[in-house]
């Protein structure tokens, strides 16, 4: 009988994650029953939001719990079917987590056409980060042409995404990535405008030159530094959607940091809008999302980057080296050939 291979949450990090928090587990594939199929994992993806999935502070959603497998989107291929909507050999967006496996009652499966586009954009740019990057930008930052919008964390996926679909709206696009090679390509192959190492120790001051008008829409994936980078620089009616806040996610404890009085006294007299969201916040867009994105990467609008890890169990310290921002580009584990 073949085994499945699964990454289980071994214990709750205080701080980063480490090898000691996963564990690797092998159990025999389970057959399906009525109404169920068998996935087997082609794609994992890796996202930061998994942090927050690790601990057991309340949060928009349940946590994963101890001795669990890793919470993660996927793309998988029905080995097996005992349901009436799918047969063997379909391929599926999915939630199967980290492991090799899954039983499935069907619900939230969405089948893929590989004759589309590449299988692994259903979890980058024609999936969760590219639709995240559309609405929280199109809904919440509502950027008009000439407006100088700026991105954190610019080189990721969803990051990416924004600056690119800033320039396509006809506004001077700005990027924050770590490292030059990252900088690079953001402004030479993704047409940003400007982009600021957030690495460097005059980041507020590079950042001041390359907005010299200001900033009308940030789009926040990181907090810390950056923000506090920002923040001086946001234009009267800036609107800033919050997507995550990577610099504080290995936080044990949220203190200090930047002042309460200073935020709401520039949230009042420059009329800001800062609004948190999630994707699942805008299903009501996801038509209009996969219209428009998928059109502007026909047309070469739209460019993305993969960074393709082989194997699950190599899935933990890429996750750990995402959480450090090591990664360049979207996070796939590539856990079986398509």
């Amino acid at each position: 009988m073949p085994m499945n291979r699964q990454i289980l949450l071994a214990a709750r990090p205080e701080r980063a994650p480490g090898p000691q928090h996963f564990r690797l587990a092998e159990t025999p594939v389970a057959q399906p029953t009525d109404g169920q199929v068998l996935l087997k994992t082609l794609w994992l993806s890796l996202d930061p939001y998994m942090r927050g999935r690790m601990s057991a502070a309340r949060s928009y959603a349940k946590p994963v719990e101890i001795g669990q497998v890793m919470e993660g989107g996927t793309v998988s291929r029905v080995e097996a079917s005992r349901h009436k909507d799918f047969a063997a050999g379909d391929v599926v967006l999915s939630r199967a987590g980290w492991q090799e496996y899954a039983l499935s009652d069907g619900a939230g499966l969405r089948k893929l056409d590989p004759q589309r586009a590449p299988l692994s954009t259903a979890l980058g740019v024609l999936g969760m980060p590219g639709m995240t990057a559309y609405t929280g930008l199109t809904v919440i930052g509502q950027p008009k042409a000439g407006e100088t919008v700026v991105v954190a964390a610019a080189s990721g996926p969803v990051g990416a995404t924004v600056g690119q679909i800033a320039r396509i709206k006809g506004c001077r696009a700005v990027g924050i990535a770590g490292g030059a090679d990252k900088c690079r390509y953001l402004t030479d192959e993704l047409g940003f405008d400007a982009a600021v190492d957030h690495r460097a120790k005059d980041l507020a001051e590079r950042l001041a030159a390359a907005c010299p008008r200001g900033i009308d829409v940030y789009f926040e994936n990181v907090g810390g530094a950056v923000w506090e980078a920002v923040f001086p620089l946001l234009n009267d009616f800036a609107r800033v959607p919050v997507c995550g806040l990577i610099a504080h996610y290995n936080d044990a404890e949220l203190s200090g940091g930047f002042p309460t009085a200073r935020l709401m006294r520039a949230v009042l007299t420059k009329r800001l809008t800062i609004r948190g969201f999630i994707v699942s916040d805008f299903m009501a867009h996801a038509a209009e999302f996969a219209r428009d994105v998928s059109q502007w990467l026909r047309e070469g609008k739209i460019k993305y980057r993969e960074d393709v890890v082989e194997g699950i169990e190599n899935a933990p310290q890429a996750f750990m080296g995402l959480l450090q921002g090591r990664n360049f580009g979207k996070l796939l584990v590539r856990v079986a050939k398509e």
